[in-house]
C-alpha cells in the first residue's frame, strides 16, 4: 500500500501518526455534528485530543484560514470591480466565513494535531499500538 503524504493526509483528515485512520466520523461535515470528532484513530489508537484543551491553539489557524479568505475575497472583488462598496466586503466576508464555518473548524484541528504528533507510517503505528508482554 502506498504511503499517503502530509497534505494527503490532512486534506482528508487523517490520523497524524498513521495517516489511515479518520479524525472525523463520515457524512457529518455540514450537519450539525461537524463538532463531533473520534476520540481515537481506528488504525493506530492515537487520541485525538493528548490532553485537555488541546485544540485552544487550533483558534490561531483558524483566524489564519479566516484572514486568508477575506483576502482571497477582496483581491477577487478588486479584480472584478473599481470600486467595491463595503456592505459587499462584509457580506460577502460574513457569508463565506459561516459558509466555510464547518470546513475551517477541522481544518483548523488537523492543522495544529499535525504540527505537534509525528508521522510513523501505518505498520510502525500499528505495531506501537499492540501492548508487548
Amino acid at each position: 500500500m502506498k504511503e499517503r503524504s502530509a497534505i494527503s493526509g490532512i486534506m482528508s483528515m487523517r490520523c497524524p501518526k498513521c495517516r489511515e485512520g479518520r479524525m472525523f466520523p463520515g457524512h457529518t461535515l455540514y450537519t450539525g455534528r461537524f463538532m463531533k470528532m473520534n476520540e481515537r484513530c481506528s488504525c493506530c489508537g492515537q487520541s485525538f485530543e493528548p490532553e485537555p484543551a488541546y485544540y485552544f491553539g487550533a483558534m490561531f489557524i483558524s483566524y489564519a484560514l479566516n484572514a486568508g479568505y477575506f483576502i482571497a475575497l477582496w483581491v477577487a472583488l478588486l479584480t472584478l470591480m473599481d470600486n467595491i462598496p463595503d456592505s459587499l466586503m462584509i457580506g460577502g466576508t460574513a457569508a463565506l466565513v459561516i459558509g466555510l464555518l464547518p470546513v475551517t473548524f477541522r481544518l483548523s484541528r488537523v492543522l495544529w494535531i499535525y504540527i505537534f504528533i509525528r508521522y510513523q507510517g501505518p505498520t510502525e503505528a500499528k505495531a506501537e499500538a499492540i501492548p508487548q508482554h
